[in-house]
């Protein structure tokens, strides 16, 4: 199993229960939808099971983010404004959504090459381990906290990760879903 497909186990239970309370849907009227038994989303959200190919596919494409209504390009146009290094992801599916011209200077390539793909290859092995810890962190809580850690630099043929001290912040859309903003910590903030 890929060190992405792990990462979607241990997250999609979480996000598929915290998309279904924030849209007030119950576990039986998700199951008509994806035509399987309540209590098997019960079981994909408690992390005992995980679903199969073409379920996992439909809960990702209903988790994805999907930055649609005004208010959510609005965070994409202040994202690809910003002076510093930024970067905005699906939370889910590491999609990059939004990018500021200062971090897409630290990449080798046209960021068009990056758009709405996953960024996960280009994860070192800090930002690797770190995302195993997402879930005992509380980061799939109602009000999560942001995470600082530092992570070792990375020199891929696309694009640089510098050694730094990174800050994640986990963001709600409109619709339900998550975005990841991804920023360097300030000088003073501690790593986890």
């Amino acid at each position: 199993m890929s060190n992405e497909a792990a990462i979607l186990e241990t997250s999609l239970g979480p996000s598929l229960r915290r998309w279904r309370v924030l849209n007030r849907i119950k576990q039986e009227a998700l199951a008509d939808d994806l035509g399987v038994s309540q209590s098997r989303i019960s079981r994909w959200e408690s992390g005992l099971a995980q679903p199969d190919g073409a379920e996992r596919l439909k809960i990702t494409r209903l988790l994805r983010a999907r930055p649609e209504t005004a208010a959510d390009r609005a965070l994409l146009d202040l994202v690809t404004q910003a002076s510093v290094p930024v970067h905005l992801v699906c939370d889910l599916t590491h999609r990059l959504l939004a990018i500021s011209p200062a971090r897409a200077r630290e990449w080798h390539l046209p960021v068009a090459q990056f758009m709405n793909r996953p960024l996960w290859r280009f994860a070192s092995q800090s930002i690797r381990e770190m995302e195993f810890q997402l879930v005992d962190r509380g980061w799939f809580e109602p009000l999560p906290a942001d995470i600082v850690y530092g992570t070792e630099p990375a020199d891929f043929p696309e694009m640089f990760i510098p050694e730094s001290r990174i800050r994640i912040s986990r963001l709600p859309l409109s619709d339900g879903s998550f975005v990841r903003l991804v920023r360097e910590a300030p000088r003073g903030t501690e790593p986890a």
